[in-house]
């Protein structure tokens, strides 16, 4: 079968880890994205350190990627979440402590809900962990108003990238 040629989709990519070395598995998991058939990294937010929301364990690392891809959106996300096992991911338990987690928050502008996937990602607006990052490759998306919601959650820009 010949496969059907896409236009481009920008996507946006929540990266976050919290076991092992947090820090070289975003960084790594930015250069796993870039290598994703039909798509290539177009912008690298900078690293943040935030604290467990509404989960567990350590300090978590977090970054946003954006995403040129022809890949559909379900894709996308079976290879977003082959990136997670490869990392070692497990599903022990509801927000469990992560050596990777991969989010769609974006694909275009896709509006879509089923078991599977939620688009644009229903709690994107409610993470500190997110917007700010988000904010860094997509500036006109995070609106002050955004950011003021999220303010008693506590952020730290690295120095890094």
């Amino acid at each position: 079968m010949v496969p059907i040629w896409r236009d481009p989709v920008t996507a946006y990519v929540a990266i976050g880890a919290n076991l092992g070395d947090a820090l070289q598995t975003v960084l790594q998991a930015f250069d796993a994205l870039a290598l994703l058939p039909d798509s290539r990294v177009t912008a690298r937010s900078r690293l943040y350190r935030t604290a467990p929301h509404e989960a567990e364990g350590p300090d978590f690392v977090n970054a946003v990627a954006r995403l040129e891809t022809r890949l559909s959106a379900p894709d996308l996300l079976d290879a977003l979440q082959a990136l997670e096992n490869q990392a070692g991911r497990q599903r022990s338990y509801l927000n469990a402590p992560r050596t990777l987690d991969l989010d769609m928050l974006m694909y275009g502008d896709a509006r879509m809900s089923s078991s599977r996937l939620t688009l644009p990602h229903p709690r994107w607006r409610e993470r500190a962990f997110v917007l700010y990052p988000l904010a860094d490759v997509w500036p006109d998306c995070v609106s002050a108003e955004d950011l003021a919601r999220v303010t008693a959650q506590a952020i730290e820009r690295l120095p890094i990238l």
